[in-house]
């Protein structure tokens, strides 16, 4: 007789905040709104503390502390600390710990935390549900975050931190309201939960619904949709392949509330050395991918195919294309590295290296260009593959 394979014991704790909550949510809400009704006020008010929880998570737990994608004023971190203590998703410490794992194992059932491999509802929120081998706190990864005083002054007073944030905040916000029972179903309990949810959607829809154009190795995707309610976390496949950019959202119209605050704050002296990755370099992820796809759509056709020949044409122009821009970086440290050995030479090596960063953008003006071009060219290449024309 087979024997079944034990689970984990449950995290009881675990259990109430993601499986008693929701259903607190779910019944005490409309049955007060129903009964009493809300305010205007009421819901404006957990909108705006949605959306604190929410990009202090993105913002502060996931693009600064995780990733180091720019650095912040301390009075920002103090409070970008103390909203993501409401949103209750463990200390800065723990989730950024958690997340480095998974961006370093992503899809290894064995040793990411919430691999999208195991399904759906596991790295939804059923990871989170068990004591999984994977949960066990190892903050190896995480040693410049344990000497951040911001990190480990919250990661101590955590459970005091979060018990104020989400009890205490609703409890007064609903006497200054007059109607505290109400005021806390919505800001305090109905907030908290959606909070939870559209931030575990990154876990799980957003590695598995969507688009991957930077690139195929691992599960994550680009969706709008999730972007729109994730503040900006649902262009996951670029987030994967570029994580310490401080952008999710590249473009000028990608939804993401997240980076518009982080640029904000650098305009108002609290957010600085914003890492924003260059065009070239997303251009060729791209490409990349889009060859790879190419070559893997014609192999599989006819091994022979007469279009192969020029999409290798191609690749050689691509790979041409990469070579200048290293050879182009590596011209202008050296030259910098040049002119900075004269000790007397300082305002010649300032007025040199701003020549230099201005023939540099041209020439990289004139490679990003001549990428865009080559991805219509492979565009126009692949509709041929799907659309051959007929003798």
């Amino acid at each position: 007789m087979q024997q079944t394979e034990s689970k984990p014991p449950f995290y009881r704790i675990n259990l109430v905040i993601f499986v008693a909550f929701p259903l607190a949510a779910l019944i005490l809400v409309p049955w007060r709104g129903l009964t009493e009704g809300y305010t205007g006020m009421q819901w404006m008010w957990a909108g705006i503390f949605l959306y604190l929880n929410g990009l202090a998570i993105t913002g502060g737990y996931h693009r600064l502390w995780a990733h180091k994608a720019y650095q912040a004023h301390p009075w920002l971190r103090v409070w970008l600390a103390a909203w993501g203590a409401g949103a209750l998703q463990n200390s800065i410490l723990v989730w950024a710990s958690d997340h480095r794992r998974h961006h370093r194992h992503v899809d290894d059932n064995d040793k990411d935390p919430y691999s999208a491999g195991r399904g759906v509802w596991f790295s939804h929120m059923g990871w989170m549900l068990r004591d999984y081998p994977t949960n066990q706190e190892d903050f190896s990864n995480a040693q410049d975050l344990q000497r951040d005083p911001v990190v480990m002054w919250q990661h101590r007073n955590y459970v005091a931190l979060t018990t104020v944030m989400n009890l205490g905040l609703p409890l007064l916000l609903g006497l200054a309201l007059g109607d505290v029972i109400g005021t806390f179903l919505l800001v305090g309990l109905l907030r908290l939960v959606v909070n939870h949810h559209v931030t575990f959607l990154i876990n799980s829809l957003a590695h598995v619904w969507g688009t991957r154009p930077y690139t195929e190795s691992n599960s994550a995707r680009d969706n709008p949709v999730l972007a729109f309610l994730t503040y900006g976390e649902g262009y996951h496949n670029y987030h994967h392949i570029f994580q310490n950019d401080y952008r999710n959202g590249i473009r000028w119209y990608h939804w993401d509330p997240t980076k518009w605050m982080i640029a904000l704050c650098a305009r108002l002296g609290l957010a600085s050395e914003l890492v924003r990755i260059p065009d070239f370099r997303i251009q060729r992820a791209i490409l990349d991918t889009q060859f790879e796809r190419a070559r893997r759509s014609l192999t599989e056709q006819q091994p022979g195919h007469p279009l192969l020949d020029k999409l290798e044409k191609e690749y050689q122009l691509f790979t041409d294309s990469i070579n200048r821009w290293k050879a182009l970086q590596s011209e202008r440290y050296e030259r910098r590295v040049h002119a900075l050995e004269d000790a007397f030479g300082e305002r010649r090596a300032a007025l040199q290296q701003r020549w230099e960063q201005a023939a540099l953008r041209t020439q990289l003006r004139e490679l990003e260009f001549s990428l865009k071009m080559q991805r219509k060219r492979l565009a126009l290449l692949m509709q041929q593959v799907s659309c051959p024309e007929t003798a």
